[in-house]
């Protein structure tokens, strides 16, 4: 903790050389401390009520499947140390989407290893429409993940609201298709297709992150993570658990990851076991920025055997 000494004034120290007595100085009173009031949501618009109803159904019926589950996995989803080292290689070094003159296809294709360097700082902004009780909500809950998260990679990960370089925005139907401005003045890279693809969000994606690196770089600079605000409780949650991982450095999904959260299935809807050890091994010092498929996999395999304990 940094303690300023404030210095005397001029007068006070030369008059205690002299041996004077000063008069005391008045004490002047503690002024009340006036709590700013909690922000008043704005009423809910047509749209954003009718995507309130929407993805509510849609929790129940995931829920009704028996999808979405909480509990990382369990007895019916054994992995062995290859299909943890298969799983992380195509997690983590293929992208889910290819940039293809200035718009982002859904195409998987081979990559680097990218990851952060630098301490993250996470920003939470919400949008006008989200109650100052759904914010609290919130806002513990990403505190608490960030937690996890840095203890799982050993990179800093804390809120920093004065400077971050992560952005989260829970943002209504109509908020986020105002976002256009903010999001190419915090991810100048963006080109005027992939701005619009965020703005102009399909009701099937439910969430979105992007990631940027300095030029050709493979370290990790910035992100920008959209969350709908109209979301269910459980939905909601689960944007946070999966877009906040993916933009650490797992970007892709893939049909055969289990258990995971990096699968278009839904199955899980909170970051699993698997998922746990794809981030130690993510962050490990034996893999570095830049690593292409070759050169990563003899090490991520024995990484995945000293994590799961030789298990096959």
């Amino acid at each position: 903790m940094l303690t300023l000494l404030r210095p005397l004034p001029r007068l006070l120290a030369v008059l205690g050389l002299m041996g004077c007595v000063a008069a005391p100085l008045p004490v002047p009173r503690p002024r009340p401390v006036i709590a700013a009031p909690p922000p008043v949501a704005l009423p809910e618009t047509a749209a954003s009520a009718a995507k309130r109803i929407y993805f509510a159904q849609v929790q129940d019926s995931l829920l009704a499947q028996g999808l979405l589950r909480t509990d990382g996995g369990g007895a019916d989803t054994p992995f062995s140390d290859r299909i943890l080292a298969e799983t992380f290689l195509k997690i983590a070094l293929y992208n889910e989407y290819t940039r293809t003159n200035g718009a982002a296809l859904q195409q998987q294709s081979e990559a680097t290893l990218r990851r952060w360097q630098s301490p993250v700082r996470v920003g939470l902004r919400f949008g006008a429409s989200v109650s100052a009780q759904r914010r609290a909500t919130d806002s513990a809950r990403v505190a608490s993940y960030l937690q996890r998260l840095s203890g799982l990679t050993g990179l800093p990960i804390q809120l920093d609201e004065a400077r971050p370089n992560f952005y989260v925005y829970f943002v209504s139907e109509d908020e986020r298709q105002e976002l256009g401005p903010t999001l190419r003045a915090a991810m100048p890279q963006l080109s005027p297709a992939e701005v619009e693809g965020i703005t102009q969000l399909p009701q099937s994606t439910y969430c979105v992150a992007l990631t940027q690196s300095e030029g050709a770089s493979s370290v990790y600079s910035r992100a920008f993570i959209v969350i709908r605000a109209e979301h269910p409780d459980l939905l909601r949650l689960s944007c946070i658990h999966e877009e906040l991982a993916q933009a650490l450095g797992l970007p892709n999904d893939s049909p055969q990851a289990r258990p995971s959260i990096f699968n278009d299935d839904e199955e899980f809807a909170l970051l699993t076991r698997q998922d746990e050890m794809m981030l130690r091994m993510l962050y490990n010092p034996a893999l570095r920025p830049g690593m292409r498929l070759p050169e990563a996999r003899p090490i991520v395999e024995q990484l995945a055997t000293a994590l799961r304990g030789g298990a096959s």
